[in-house]
């Protein structure tokens, strides 16, 4: 199972691990820290609530974004 972003080590150079953020949109899978903040949006999914974000990410149930 992917640990790190795919997209936050091709367009940023930085391999930060996978996480369930927060947007207006919804929660996503993606990267970040505290110091940088969101770097990436990972899946292509958003997701109605953090547990089902965080179940999506458990088990590999969400699409990899290939674009930023």
């Amino acid at each position: 199972m992917q640990q790190t972003g795919y997209l936050a080590v091709k367009y940023c150079g930085l391999s930060l691990p996978l996480r369930v953020l927060r947007s207006g949109a919804g929660y996503y899978i993606g990267t970040g820290s505290d110091e940088l903040g969101p770097v990436s949006r990972e899946s292509e999914e958003y997701f109605p609530n953090q547990s089902a974000a965080d179940a999506a990410l458990a088990t590999g149930s969400w699409t990899q974004k290939h674009t930023p």
